[in-house]
């Protein structure tokens, strides 16, 4: 995925905006019946911005538009979860039919506010079966409360890289596949220099690029929430258990203080001087795009991937990791229901179309048939991807009806407790699962 459209703070800030969206599209489906083999046109509002990436749509649209001569698709780029709010508040003839989002934490707003449209007649309309079609995680986090408002358009899966000449040297001989040994791992790779590093092994703090407390979870098997949709983080000891390990690697590499302090020495995560890139740090974990991005500023170092390490309990788990990605629906407002569906089936169920974009835009494919492609082209080690989107004990989380706000909660309970300020885990866990039930009441 393009860099801008994976800044977590981002992605969780766009909450607010998805919130006004909800409240503000609560229409039901409006019973159109339009004809798709009919000449007709149909708006699609998207995200991506990058060239490669507004290329890849182009060329998806296209082969669309050929198999389907008669439905006409108006390409809207670069849309912001704002700039959606505001047309489907207008509606009209400009309003979008189909809308791809990378906001997956907003799921649960889109489905319960019915925003848009439930796609379950749909699918069992054309015998597409998602439990089938789709990787396990990828299947959980486009439904909400037993309606399924989005399906997968491409993923995110996050593993580890490192640095394979920093392993060598250091007598590693292969990456660590538990947090005890990315423990150890780390401190063995760290070179401390004054009251600085020349090289940390591994930056664990949650201010650090992609290090947040839920895609940490992913090494772990999270139940964000329990059978009546009360937050479960409290009850669950996988949240107490990622928080005090990861903890516990903050004090060993050196402390809160120390650290953050050479974290502010870091470049851009978008840019060239990344410190995976420049080697200030020797182990990253990261999404499936980092591996071109870094290849791009040409290394000193050759780079290895490797899923994350997992919970030492769950060592016979390891290989899976944590997905995200981005979704697609249909607006409830449009009035082109059925031609707007065919769109979204061939962007997220045809497997050549699933595997020339993924090709294009270098994500990971969304059906596990287009995983098993023999037409999809990759550097060898984009597999570990791959092989994380298809493994059925790969994590995500779950769309809430308030959004990413439970994740924002989480996560602040983390900086907490990193920096010393929150020292009993279980109190704090408990209070910030009463802030989460209660703000996901007031979200009714």
């Amino acid at each position: 995925m393009s860099g801008n459209r994976r800044k977590t703070a981002a992605a969780l800030a766009a909450t607010a905006a998805i919130s006004l969206l909800a409240s503000a599209c609560t229409g039901q489906s409006n019973g159109a019946s339009d004809d798709p083999s009919k000449e007709t046109t149909i708006n699609f509002w998207h995200g991506w911005n990058s060239p490669n990436e507004v290329a890849g749509i182009r060329a998806t649209v296209d082969a669309f538009e050929k198999a389907h001569p008669n439905i006409h698709v108006k390409v809207i780029g670069d849309m912001t979860d704002d700039k959606i709010n505001q047309a489907l508040r207008a509606g009209g003839s400009n309003a979008p039919d189909v809308v791809s989002s990378f906001t997956t934490n907003n799921v649960g707003k889109f489905c319960s506010s019915k925003a848009f449209l439930d796609l379950a007649p749909f699918l069992k309309k054309d015998g597409i079966d998602p439990d089938k079609t789709f990787p396990k995680a990828m299947n959980e986090y486009t439904q909400f409360d037993g309606v399924r408002c989005t399906v997968p358009l491409l993923g995110d899966a996050y593993g580890l890289y490192y640095n394979k000449d920093a392993f060598e040297k250091a007598g590693i001989k292969r990456p660590p596949q538990t947090w005890s040994e990315l423990a150890a791992t780390a401190k063995k790779l760290t070179k401390t220099k004054g009251d600085s590093y020349e090289r940390l092994g591994f930056m664990p703090n949650y201010h650090g690029y992609e290090t947040t407390t839920e895609h940490y979870l992913g090494a772990w098997d999270p139940k964000y929430f329990d059978a009546d949709g009360k937050s479960n983080i409290a009850k669950d000891p996988s949240f107490a258990s990622m928080l005090k390990t990861q903890k516990k690697l903050v004090d060993d590499l050196g402390g809160y203080e120390k650290l953050e302090k050479y974290r502010t020495s870091f470049g851009d995560e978008w840019g060239a001087k990344h410190p995976f890139h420049t080697g200030q740090v020797a182990m990253q974990l990261d999404g499936e795009w980092r591996l071109g991005m870094a290849e791009e500023t040409e290394p000193k170092f050759e780079i290895g991937v490797a899923p994350m390490p997992v919970a030492d309990d769950e060592a016979d788990t390891y290989g899976k990791g944590y997905l995200t990605g981005t979704i697609a629906g249909i607006a409830a407002t449009s009035k082109k229901q059925n031609a707007a569906w065919e769109l979204v089936k061939f962007m997220t169920t045809d497997t050549d179309a699933v595997v020339n974009f993924a090709n294009a835009i270098h994500n990971v494919p969304s059906t596990l048939a287009a995983l098993k492609s023999p037409k999809l082209k990759y550097d060898p080690r984009f597999k570990t991807f791959l092989d994380i989107a298809a493994d059925p004990k790969s994590t995500t989380t779950p769309p809430s009806v308030n959004g990413g706000a439970y994740l924002v909660s989480l996560q602040n309970l983390g900086f907490d407790i990193e920096k010393g300020k929150q020292k009993d885990i279980e109190a704090g866990l408990k209070n910030t699962a009463k802030e989460i039930d209660a703000a996901i009441a007031q979200a009714k």
